[in-house]
């Protein structure tokens, strides 16, 4: 663990300031729900991401779909790529999205075309490929998205489909 010198006094109610820049750096909003966890005599805040509880759902959601297009296939929530099928899972699981992507979840957006892009997964790695993406929405929130990416073939209609697909389930999925 990382100490930050960091010192706060727990008020008469309980709460404790996080200082804006350990928010910042860690990309905490207002607003934002923090799990508590216990570790031996620790207490660890962790962002809280709905997603988390359909991790596993997701990973045999990707490479269902991976060997069905034989595309990379990404599943990520807010912050962390949580499911990955195909030639980038070593390089990208667990983390952290890149601003490009925080962009479009934050703008709702669904792309389906398949003109050759330059996509940042994490803000220090682009790459150039043919990618379509849609965001996963549950209770009003965008919570997550789906890519299906080729850095070889072009994205067809049906890829895009399939990921349209895979966002909507997973946004029922998170309902329930």
């Amino acid at each position: 663990m990382k100490t930050t010198g960091v010192i706060r006094r727990i008020d008469e109610l309980g709460r404790i300031v996080i200082p804006k820049e350990i928010r910042k750096s860690l990309r905490i909003k207002d607003g934002e729900n923090i799990e508590i966890l216990i570790d031996n005599d620790n207490v660890i805040l962790k962002r809280f991401s709905e997603m988390n509880r359909l991790t596993e759902m997701a990973e045999n959601l990707v490479e269902s779909i991976h060997n069905l297009l034989k595309k990379d296939v990404i599943i990520c929530d807010s912050d962390i790529f949580i499911a990955v099928a195909g030639n980038l899972k070593k390089e990208i699981i667990e983390k952290q999205i890149s601003n490009q992507l925080i962009d479009y979840l934050q703008n709702r957006t669904n792309i389906g075309d398949n003109n050759e892009k330059i996509l940042y997964l994490v803000n220090d790695h682009s790459i150039n490929c043919n990618y379509c993406l849609s965001t996963i929405i549950s209770n009003g929130d965008a919570l997550g998205m789906v890519i299906v990416l080729s850095d070889t073939e072009k994205i067809i209609e049906e890829d895009n489909k399939i990921c349209q697909f895979a966002a909507n389930f997973l946004s029922k999925m998170l309902e329930d």
